[in-house]
């Protein structure tokens, strides 16, 4: 194992000069364009990144912090639009789903008055018949009590015609 994999965690040999690739520098900006991107992933990236990149003497600590803080205010800006388009989207469902409710209220209204419609005309209906039944009622019992008496007639004729016939003729 080498020393600045022991050290540091980087897995690259030690030069001739007793320099890392990474200490060279040469390869700073490039590094420091890493860790910078880096930054912007995570707070725990970040906490690791500042602790490495304050071993390297070509980087100061307030050109990280400053970059560091351009991120964050970007990433804050980003999070700002991002929150308003979502809360956006939120009204618009919420305002789609309230006409939605809406339209069902409307709908059921109608259907509700022409439930009560259908009802009224069904009782009228009813009211109707039930005139009629009770019209109908009396008639049968009318007419009931009309049979009746013919019957009764029609015995008492036929009782007199055989009481008539037995006795004969009363002259």
């Amino acid at each position: 194992m080498f020393l600045s994999e022991e050290m540091f965690g980087i897995p690259y040999p030690i030069i001739g000069n007793g320099f890392t690739p990474c200490e060279n520098q040469d390869d700073g900006v490039e590094i420091t364009n890493f860790f910078l991107s880096l930054l912007s992933s995570s707070p725990e990236t970040t906490t690791t990144i500042n602790s490495v990149l304050s071993t390297n003497s070509s980087l100061s600590n307030d050109t990280i912090w400053a970059v560091s803080e351009e991120e964050q205010q970007e990433r804050k800006k980003r999070r700002m639009i991002s929150n308003r388009e979502s809360a956006r989207r939120s009204r618009m469902r919420k305002q789609k789903h309230l006409e939605d409710l809406r339209v069902q209220l409307n709908k059921m209204k109608f259907e509700n008055r022409e439930m009560k419609n259908r009802l009224s005309c069904v009782v009228q209906n009813t009211q109707l018949f039930r005139r009629d039944n009770d019209k109908l009622r009396f008639k049968s019992e009318i007419l009931r009590r009309k049979l009746s008496d013919i019957r009764r007639i029609l015995i008492l004729r036929k009782l007199h015609q055989q009481f008539s016939s037995m006795n004969g003729p009363l002259n």
